[in-house]
């Protein structure tokens, strides 16, 4: 068994609003061990995305805690945070969010802006990637002349801008058609086989199939877990 890189350890996450408390998660623990593609599954609403978030850093438990390599991150200052997010995790998401007035290679090249690479190697760094995810002939394209299966790789080269170990995508092809989506799950598992941990949150049986782990979670519970 490889060595554990994600650890979730009875993570509770409770919205409060003026009248209502909300359970997002109950407790849930995992482990996912490094080098593998994982899929965290189950029916919308039920604290899928509550749980990326939370193993990523960019929200904090109620209560539990998060490892990433060994390191509670709720433990971490914010600036740490900031820098273990950036070093060691690349985000996906079902929108885009790419920038619309800028290229295909100057989208890839802002993940790099804060980290001190100097601007020849953020260009050339930016055309590898995008090369990487089978876009050479784009890096001039913007948003809108790429199809949604083109702007979801250009998000998936940037989130490997800073060659993270670990990438969290959450629905990463639930806003693109199967021709699309065919396009990123190739580049998906090929980011796998070169080593990278891959999470996908998604309700999509067929990708979940791909997976080599897969956690269900209903009702902010892990309500089973499995190998493929």
């Amino acid at each position: 068994m490889n060595d554990i890189i994600i650890k979730a350890e009875k993570l509770v996450k409770t919205y409060n609003t003026s009248k209502v408390k909300t359970h997002a998660l109950r407790g849930v623990t995992l482990e996912i061990p490094r080098g593998t593609f994982s899929c965290i599954t189950g029916p919308s609403g039920h604290g899928k995305s509550t749980l990326m978030h939370l193993i990523g850093g960019l929200d904090k438990p109620t209560e539990g805690r998060t490892f990433i390599e060994g390191t509670d991150i709720g433990g971490l200052s914010n600036s740490k945070l900031a820098e273990l997010r950036a070093q060691k995790i690349g985000f996906v998401f079902q929108f885009f969010n790419l920038l619309q007035n800028l290229t295909a290679q100057e989208n890839v090249e802002t993940a790099m802006m804060f980290s001190k690479t100097p601007e020849k190697t953020q260009k050339e760094k930016a055309k590898e990637l995008l090369s990487l995810v089978c876009l050479p002939d784009k890096l001039n394209a913007k948003p809108s002349e790429l199809s949604g299966g083109q702007q979801q790789r250009v998000a998936i080269a940037r989130a490997l801008a800073n060659d993270p170990e670990i990438l969290l995508m959450d629905e990463p092809t639930g806003n693109l058609d199967s021709e699309s989506e065919a396009e990123v799950l190739d580049a998906i598992l090929k980011l796998h086989k070169e080593g990278k941990t891959v999470v996908i949150v998604t309700h999509n049986s067929e990708i979940a199939k791909m997976a080599e782990m897969v956690f269900e979670i209903k009702d902010g519970k892990l309500d089973g877990q499995w190998k493929n």
